[in-house]
Order: C-alpha cells, then structure tokens, then sequence
C-alpha cells in the first residue's frame, strides 16, 4: 500500500507482474510437488536444465509405461501453463499396499537397518503397515542409488525427486517414445560393440564404487539411440557389506555377456570371466 494523498506514485523497482492460474483438474493434475520436499530429496546438482521447478507447474498424468510385481511406471508431464517451460517424466511408484514381493529379497536387503523396531517387526510380519515400510525402504534405496551413481557419472536416468515413495526421474526416450530394452533391439556390429563397451564402463564405474547392480541383464538396461541407460536400482548390492555381494556382480557379468554373445559379439570380447576379473580389480 501507499499514501494517496502525498500524490507519490509507486516506484518502478516495486512492481511486478503476475498470472492468476485455474487450479489443476482433480481427476489427473496436481500442484508441483518440487517444493513440497526437502532440499535432501530433490536431485543433486547440476541439475539439468530441463528440470522444472516453478511454484506455478502442474503436475498432469498421461498414463502408465510399466507395470511390475513392486511398482509402476508412469508418464507426468511436470508444466508452467500458459506456454511455460514442461517437461515428461518417469515417475515410478512402489506399491505401498497388496504388496507380494519384497520380502522375497532378503539377499538384496543383507546389511539394511530399519531405525525403529517396531517398524522392522512389522516387516518380518508381512502386515499391511509392514509392507508400506518395505515400499518405503525399497524406493529410498532406489533414490540413493540413483543419485549416487548420477553423480559418479553411470548412465542412469536423472533423479529429479522422491516423495514418499514416488520417484521421478529423467523419461528415456527415442523420438518421443519410450527408449527400447536391450532385450527388445537387433543393432548393427558395430553399434553392439558400442553398447558394450559403454556398459563395460558403467559396470566398472559401479565396481569402483564398491556396488553391483544385483539384477543386471537385457531387461533392464534401455538403448537410446547409441547410449545405453541403465534403470532398476532398487537392488544394488554393497560388495562389502553383502556377503553375496561378488555372487550379484559374477551374475550380473555373466547376463550381460550371454546376450552380447547371442547378438553375435566376438566370444573373446563378451566373456564374463575376463570382465568379472575386470571389475574385482576396479573394486579393491
């Protein structure tokens, strides 16, 4: 406010312009939830700059890219209205509820603490408070790995935030539509060999890291045109702390290698021994 009756105007530097929006539509919209997180929950920097982060974005559902045991994957475009910045992103969601498959891993889950006891009673107990706690787990550890290996540099799709457990992270994707899986694509000679040898790296880059994927294989590594990006973290497995640690990693070599072979590699290039060898030396 100001004085009218001084005849003063407001000055230049105090004003500012606005847009009044309609709120989101209940059915399929919602408010950002960017701000509604903390600081710790959001996407380490840099950030790329695609992420959206504008208090007036909406968040608008697509529909679902994939269905598992333990989670969906949906399509949200995160939106300014009215010609502002958007973008589509994955946002994957443990099912907190009728959940039938956590507990099967508790190889996985080896060296994992639980703060409060009454919440690991209620995980071995396999209740519906149980279960939720577990989807909690499940998606925080996906999110650490994450970002984590975002920042060692691994192709792994951005994280861009969690809430609860909600994960949305960067959508991978080839002229629009969602990247194919390893298992699904026929690629060229040289191309495979590309592939492989960026795969090489990022299992290298995680062995560095004292982690193995756990549950590497054609299914859940995704080909984006010449990249490989690799997805489904929840699993990583400490080769340390995990006394089946070197058990996942060998696994995990020898997925990878069978394919590459069957795809037509040079045997003597995809050979899961040399490359295990490899990695046990990236990893002491």
């Amino acid at each position: 406010m100001y004085d009218t009756s001084s005849g003063q105007q407001p000055t230049p530097d105090l004003s500012f312009d606005w847009v009044l929006h309609d709120d989101p539509d209940e059915t399929d919209q919602r408010w950002s939830t960017w701000h509604d997180v903390e600081p710790l929950c959001r996407g380490p920097q840099p950030r790329p700059s695609w992420v959206v982060t504008d208090r007036a974005a909406i968040d608008t559902e697509l529909g679902i890219l994939k269905t598992g045991k333990e989670a969906e994957v949906h399509l949200v475009e995160r939106a300014v209205p009215h010609g502002g910045p958007s973008v589509v992103m994955a946002a994957k969601r443990y099912r907190s509820r009728e959940h039938s498959s956590f507990h099967r891993s508790a190889t996985y889950t080896e060296g994992w603490s639980t703060k409060r006891s009454r919440d690991a009673r209620a995980i071995k107990a396999k209740s519906t408070f149980g279960r939720e706690v577990a989807a909690g787990q499940w998606a925080q550890a996906e999110w650490q790995a994450l970002t984590r290996f975002w920042s060692a540099g691994v192709p792994v799709p951005y994280p861009v935030q969690i809430d609860g457990t909600e994960i949305l992270m960067e959508y991978i994707c080839v002229d629009g539509q969602p990247a194919p899986r390893l298992a699904q694509t026929r690629p060229e000679p040289t191309l495979l060999r590309e592939w492989f040898e960026q795969l090489r790296e990022a299992m290298a880059a995680l062995a560095a890291a004292g982690v193995a994927h756990g549950d590497l294989s054609p299914y859940n590594i995704l080909a984006a045109g010449e990249r490989i990006v690799v997805i489904d973290l929840p699993q990583a497995v400490d080769l340390a702390g995990n006394a089946q640690g070197f058990d996942f990693l060998h696994r995990d070599c020898v997925n990878v290698c069978t394919w590459f072979r069957r795809r037509g590699l040079d045997p003597e290039v995809a050979d899961e021994e040399a490359l295990f060898a490899e990695l046990l030396a990236q990893a002491f």
